[in-house]
């Protein structure tokens, strides 16, 4: 299994957290795998073999070419059917509301061809070039022509939104949003209501989350690490909270989580970005 991630250029870098590319070789063992959320959006596209997507325990669609896939609120379950082979755009959170004209919201739990999202000529040239490009670098420059070329009609960045979660990410989601507002209350009331409508969750959800991501990527850097030092790093009230937290997300305890298979896939993606 082959994970790399990439920088975006500097006038990106406001709304891309990175880019990544996965390659998995046909002839390893594919099981479901379990998605873990990280307060991000991802545009991605499929260009090796299929990969399912469950719908529930048994029943399963085939994911798209090209899609956006939104936040992240429950279980999300994928399976490769055989070569992987996918390039995506990681966004911070907030940042793909400034590509379009509609609320995030609607795309939280599901995966929404891009042709649902932007003009189909445009997606299916860009598909084009996607598949055609000969490397990483090549389908960098390729989406961030498109991602320029969007932007310029979406130009508005919301202060109070970005500068809350540029804080969340600053304090691995331990501070509160009353903290971050200084009890503000009017303040408080203007950012709920826009939140969830351009990054998709409400800012207590992402909060979570990314304290959750800081305590993956604790254990995943230091397996010997005992769980008690990584629930203080991520400043966790105590112990029994850190555990409920990590449970509400994955469904099993910090100490199941090293010995479960189908977190396999998410092991590799948190461990860095």
């Amino acid at each position: 299994m082959e994970y790399k991630t990439f920088e975006p250029s500097p006038d990106l870098k406001t709304f891309i957290k990175c880019y990544w590319h996965l390659r998995v070789p046909k002839e390893l063992p594919k099981e479901k795998q379990q998605i873990l959320p990280d307060g991000c959006i991802e545009m991605i596209f499929n260009l090796g073999d299929d990969i399912k997507r469950y719908i529930t325990e048994d029943k399963y669609v085939i994911q798209p070419s090209s899609f956006i896939l939104g936040q992240i609120s429950k279980p999300y379950f994928v399976e490769p059917t055989g070569f992987v082979d996918s390039f995506a755009v990681r966004f911070f959170p907030g940042g793909f509301s400034h590509f379009i004209n509609r609320s995030v919201a609607d795309l939280a739990d599901k995966d929404t061809e891009l042709k649902d999202i932007f003009d189909e000529n445009n997606v299916t040239a860009l598909e084009l070039k996607i598949n055609q490009a000969s490397d990483s670098s090549e389908r960098i420059k390729i989406i961030e022509d498109f991602l320029f070329d969007m932007l310029k009609q979406h130009v508005n960045i919301d202060d109070l939104i970005k500068s809350t979660v540029d804080t969340i990410y600053q304090t691995k989601g331990s501070i509160g949003v009353k903290k971050i507002l200084e009890g503000n209350q009017e303040k408080r009331r203007q950012l709920e209501r826009k939140f969830s409508k351009k990054v998709g969750l409400n800012p207590k959800q992402l909060c979570r989350i990314i304290r959750l991501q800081a305590s993956l990527q604790s254990m995943l850097g230091d397996k010997q690490k005992k769980l008690t030092s990584v629930g203080y790093e991520s400043e966790y009230f105590d112990q029994s909270h850190f555990i409920k937290d990590f449970k509400d997300f994955t469904g099993i305890s910090p100490k199941e989580f090293y010995e479960d298979q189908k977190f396999l896939l998410s092991s590799v993606l948190y461990k860095k970005d």
